[in-house]
This record gives structure tokens, sequence and C-alpha cells, in this order.
């Protein structure tokens, strides 16, 4: 069974972006660009909150990501792609389908399929919407050294505690830590 894992990068104060939809505090470089391209190279397919798939569809395919980091392009346009949204009427960006009912059962099917895991990138509703649900087997967080003072939080319209246990921490050379947490199941 494929594992549903959730990577986002966060800052020291909790937010997965800034106003705006900012990232530019992202603190990435060659040793993060090899992270990312093993993460890809592990991956089965997307899986995309429309706010979030808008920005990747915008940007993944453009000139800029195509000459900037084409490596990581290559991947992301190419990879299976699943949008869940209530509103989006049409998903255009390469290899991918839109899903606009039955969240678990869809996140439920493609689990039980063969293949590669599964990852969830930004889309905090969504994240919120599978953490209710209990169907995220693995949470990869990568903590920057910066702090914002406000933006949007990584665990937004989460309604009760839950616990996770740490399996595995790495360090990079530019401060980032990757924290791999698995939900406690007691």
């Amino acid at each position: 069974m494929r594992k549903l894992i959730a990577f986002n990068l966060m800052t020291l104060d909790g937010f997965f972006e800034g106003p705006g939809h900012d990232i530019k505090w992202h603190n990435v470089d060659k040793e993060f660009d090899e992270f990312s391209i093993a993460q890809l190279e592990s991956a089965g397919a997307l899986l995309f909150g429309r706010v979030t798939y808008e920005l990747m569809a915008n940007f993944w395919p453009s000139e800029m990501a195509l000459e900037d980091d084409p490596i990581v392009a290559k991947w992301m346009n190419s990879l299976p792609k699943v949008v869940f949204s209530r509103t989006l009427e049409t998903a255009e960006w390469n290899n991918t389908r839109l899903v606009k009912t039955n969240v678990a059962g869809e996140i439920t099917k493609l689990k039980q399929q063969p293949g590669k895991d599964l990852f969830l990138f930004g889309s905090a509703d969504l994240a919120a919407t599978l953490i209710k649900l209990g169907l995220i087997d693995e949470y990869r967080i990568l903590l920057n050294p910066i702090v914002l003072g406000k933006g949007s939080p990584l665990f937004k319209g989460v309604e009760k505690p839950f616990k996770l246990s740490l399996v595995k921490t790495q360090t990079f050379q530019n401060g980032n830590i990757l924290l791999y947490y698995q939900p406690d199941k007691k």
C-alpha cells in the first residue's frame, strides 16, 4: 500500500508561506535541490489543493522554471498530479486529473493502487481535511531558520490536537532541518 506523505517548508514561527503566497524566504540551494530530486524520484503522484495547484501550474511549465531548475521542472511537469477542488472547472497542467468530490474515497483508492508513494505539497486546506480524516501517513517538515511574523500557518484549520512521533531528522548545511514524523497511533 502506498503512503501519503505531506511535505512542506516551514518557518520557525510555523508558516508555510508569507502574506500573498510569498515563498521567497525558502532557504534552497544545491543540497536542497539534490534532496528535492530524490524525493520526486520516489513519488508516484503529486496531490494539490486548488490554490497550490494554480501556483505550481503557473510556475513549473514556465520558461523561468525550465531554465533555472530543469531537472525539478521535468519531474514536476511529468509526474501524475491530482488536484482536489470544488471550484476548478478544468486542470490543464500536463498529466493532471481534477477531483471535485469524495476526497476520502479518492485518497483511499490512490493509496491502495500499486506504485510509489503519494506526495502532498503545500495545500494547507486540503491537508487540514486529510488530517481530520486520518489519511496522512507521514509528515516531512523542512524547518527553515527564519521568522516571518505573519503568513499562512502550516497546520491551518486543524481543530483538535494530534500527536506525531519523530522518526528521522536530516540537517542541511544551510541551517535547514528536515523532520520526518508519523502520526502517533496511541
